[in-house]
């Protein structure tokens, strides 16, 4: 039977949406679930904040009368006036090994743009750097992240076929917790303590952190703003991560820097690894899905993950990320982490990347964003 494309139109429809990821991925190792709530409230027009300035449309493919791909079409007019461009983006998409439901799928989404008045497609990207961006081409074997999507070898092939090339890379890195600080990270400390007043602020209750969770955030605009793709987070999008995202963190694990005057000029927020946890919940917290992630972050774990570290940018390249590190490893060394997954990093990002040469570890995943002029 010939593939149908159909337009997701009500909740019922995005619920099938979501879930297809999880289905298609049931029995490959290496791929993490997310949770199936959190996706459908970021691709709800209602409570996203993101659509006071993005717009988008959901398609699902049809194949003998079974879901065989899925695909999202996003328009962030404020990340094209920022980069001065009228691109839309793909993203959230999956499908079988079948050309033709991949250029199907595809083929809407351009279509789509093109009605929107847009010169091309870019992806895979989210409405945020917050969400899921970059198609995983290199790493096929090693076990995701919750910051990151699985996708088989055969997307990558399917992809460039319908004329989609390489616009940037990101890469990860497999780093290993350090059993002392490096002499080297203590020394530049210790200088720029002295140099700028500057102070390491830990927290033992949630309470304490709530003063600084927007200062977390503006940070972050701050920072991460030259990046590839960057759309600055509103006042709306901060509440809404903060309501979603500072009650998740495990406090040891949260190092902000912070100056005489109380402003935040730099942030390290790591997790413990949630990605086995994940499989096992399959999507769902309830019943019993939140009991793997309360032990993920609390009990036994080898892995730590790296979400944001982060430095305003008139002290970058200055060594605070010496004062970070230097409590990253002392929490890290006594919680007993062993490993720690960097999480994406633009290959053209050299200041981050340089973070790692003084230490032990391998670079063990690619991901790539794609562009096609329409």
């Amino acid at each position: 039977m010939a593939v149908i494309i159909t337009e997701v139109t009500n909740r019922f429809a995005l619920r099938k949406f979501v879930k297809f990821n999880i289905q298609l991925y049931k029995d490959n190792p290496y791929h993490v679930p997310g949770l199936v709530e959190d996706e459908m409230m970021t691709l709800s027009k209602k409570k996203n904040p993101a659509f006071d300035f993005c717009e988008s449309v959901y398609f699902l493919a049809y194949r003998d009368n079974q879901i065989a791909g899925r695909i999202a079409g996003i328009i962030n007019h404020r990340a094209n006036e920022t980069w001065n461009q009228q691109y839309a983006r793909f993203g959230f998409v999956d499908f079988i090994d079948d050309e033709e439901v991949s250029s199907a799928l595809f083929k809407a989404v351009e279509n789509w743009a093109i009605a929107k008045g847009m010169k091309g497609v870019q992806g895979p990207l989210g409405f945020t750097d917050l969400d899921h961006e970059g198609l995983l081409v290199w790493g096929f074997d090693r076990l995701g992240t919750m910051a990151t999507t699985y996708s088989y070898p055969y997307y990558m092939e399917h992809i460039e076929k319908l004329g989609y090339a390489k616009e940037q890379d990101w890469k990860e890195f497999l780093i290993t917790v350090p059993k002392g600080i490096p002499e080297k990270y203590l020394r530049i400390a210790d200088i720029v303590q002295q140099k700028y007043g500057f102070r390491v602020k830990k927290f033992k209750k949630t309470r304490e952190i709530w003063p600084y969770a927007k200062k977390i955030f503006e940070l972050w605009n701050e920072a991460y703003k030259p990046l590839y793709g960057y759309s600055e987070l509103s006042p709306r999008q901060i509440e809404y991560y903060i309501k979603m995202y500072i009650p998740m963190l495990r406090l040891d694990l949260v190092t902000l820097v912070l100056d005489a005057d109380d402003n935040v000029v730099g942030v390290g927020i790591t997790m413990p690894s949630l990605s086995k946890a994940l499989k096992k919940a399959k999507g769902h917290l309830l019943p019993f899905g939140w009991i793997p992630l309360l032990k993920a972050l609390y009990w036994k774990n080898e892995v730590v993950d790296l979400y944001i570290i982060g430095i305003l940018p008139e002290y970058q390249s200055k060594g605070v990320n010496s004062l970070i590190f230097t409590d990253l490893i002392t929490t890290c060394s006594k919680i007993g982490y062993l490993y720690a997954e960097s999480n994406p990093e633009l290959e053209t990002n050299h200041k981050v990347q340089s973070l790692w040469d003084a230490f032990e570890r391998e670079h063990h995943k690619t991901r790539r964003a794609y562009i096609k002029h329409l």
